[in-house]
């Protein structure tokens, strides 16, 4: 990729780019969240589709001269048709996350209305009912929970659903390693009349490619980031599928309302484009390899990590993330030690966590970045062993419950890897693995 015109008129920003390129080039990523966006994509986001307005949906502009982008419109949403079969109606103009899921429950729920869905702490995400999100001033929540082995405690989840009969039904969470239980838990909430979605966010692209349990048979509603696995713009898409039909035929136009105009006005054009050519990708038979190969890595880097004796939430993994218990020798703060040696994952808290929440006692990672570029179980088994001679550098630097002791100790533990020779020598390690397997070839 070059930026001539940008190194011209801006070369401070243009350095900025360089260093992250550069960063994301020689770093191993194991964030759950992050992806990367292909080639035709990225060419997609810088077309001149930004600089035209277009109010409203396909055909409905209230601006002129929108032809194209109708088009543009119209591709996406029937390829997003073609990419999650039993899907009958698609909004392709969410900005994010956080506006296109509270759509839905503008859509499906009045102020105060009830909705069930699981605890933050059990897997969840703060967009939903924490008091850091909107969500929590506007709805009364009830959540469940996970079993002591961290499945979802389907038998609460009912109990829940019967008696507080809620308006709305969410299945989802970020930090969930197991197969999502779509079926059981629709079938509970149909028995009360509750609407039922399903936030995919995190494995659409597993739906896509077959290797995971599809919800549309079984949801109202489905809803989806367009930027982790399914390696697309920073966007979102919302969903209604063929059930929906026999419960509220309006629900495709609620949700239109409450994307455009209720809480967001233009859309992104060049986005939008984006997300039509992604979905042609996602289309194609090496994607779905490729994605038979994310879960093949997660799974056998999960089985190294328990090899070399790291605790694993639930014990295993049915998907393409992970989470590894750094709790049980007090590591707390190996996401800062893992940081240092160029390999970044996140902090992450369980189910009746013992540490806080600024120091979890779980770190969380996954496989589709070091997948696509190409890394297969060998390199699964390189960075396990990684993460474990990270994990002994730190060793001796555990959690400290006393607050006036934590922080002295937290300023020796960055003395100690800001200057350690060791976890330098890693990092040249990844950076040498790295770049074995580039990005954008």
């Amino acid at each position: 990729m070059n930026f001539d015109n940008l190194k011209i008129t801006d070369p401070i920003c243009y350095d900025l780019v360089q260093k992250e390129m550069n960063r994301q080039e020689t770093t191993l990523e194991l964030i759950p969240s992050e992806c990367i966006a292909s080639l035709s994509t990225i060419e997609a986001l810088w077309t001149p589709f930004t600089n035209k307005y277009s109010e409203w949906y396909a055909r409905k502009r209230y601006y002129g001269w929108n032809e194209f982008v109708d088009e543009v419109e119209e591709l996406a949403i029937e390829r997003a048709k073609k990419a999650f079969p039993w899907v009958v109606a698609v909004n392709v103009q969410p900005y994010s996350w956080s506006p296109a899921n509270f759509a839905v429950y503008v859509a499906t729920c009045k102020p105060w209305d009830t909705v069930v869905w699981q605890s933050l702490l059990d897997g969840w995400h703060l967009t939903h009912w924490w008091k850091a999100s909107v969500t929590w001033s506007f709805f009364n929540a009830v959540q469940y929970h996970v079993r002591e082995d961290w499945y979802i405690d389907l038998e609460e989840t009912a109990k829940i659903i019967r008696e507080n009969k809620p308006k709305l039904v969410w299945i989802w969470a970020s930090a969930y390693a197991r197969e999502f239980p779509f079926k059981e838990i629709a079938k509970i909430a149909d028995e009360v009349g509750a609407y039922i979605a399903a936030d995919i966010a995190h494995i659409s692209w597993l739906v896509i490619s077959w290797v995971h349990t599809n919800p549309a048979p079984y949801v109202d509603i489905i809803t989806t980031t367009t930027h982790k696995t399914l390696r697309w713009p920073r966007w979102w898409m919302i969903m209604v599928t063929e059930k929906w039909l026999k419960k509220d035929p309006e629900l495709a136009l609620k949700i239109d309302k409450a994307v455009f105009p209720w809480l967001q006005w233009w859309p992104h054009n060049h986005q939008t484009l984006a997300i039509a050519v992604a979905l042609w990708e996602a289309l194609k038979p090496e994607f779905i390899e490729s994605n038979k190969q994310i879960v093949k890595n997660a799974k056998y880097l999960a089985l190294k990590l328990k090899e070399l004796w790291f605790e694993l939430v639930s014990g295993w993994t049915d998907n393409h993330l992970m989470l590894v218990n750094v709790w049980r020798w007090r590591w707390v703060y190996m996401q800062e030690a893992l940081d240092k040696a160029w390999i970044t994952l996140n902090k992450n808290t369980i189910p009746r966590d013992p540490a806080t929440a600024f120091y979890p006692s779980w770190i969380r990672l996954w496989t589709p970045i070091v997948t696509m570029r190409w890394m297969k179980e060998k390199e699964m088994d390189i960075i396990a062993n990684l993460i474990k001679r990270v994990s002994d550098i730190v060793v001796d630097f555990w959690y400290i419950e006393d607050k006036e002791q934590r922080s002295k100790n937290l300023e020796e533990f960055y003395k100690f890897i800001n200057s350690n020779k060791d976890l330098e020598k890693i990092k040249k390690e990844v950076e040498e693995l790295c770049l074995k397997f580039p990005i954008y070839k």
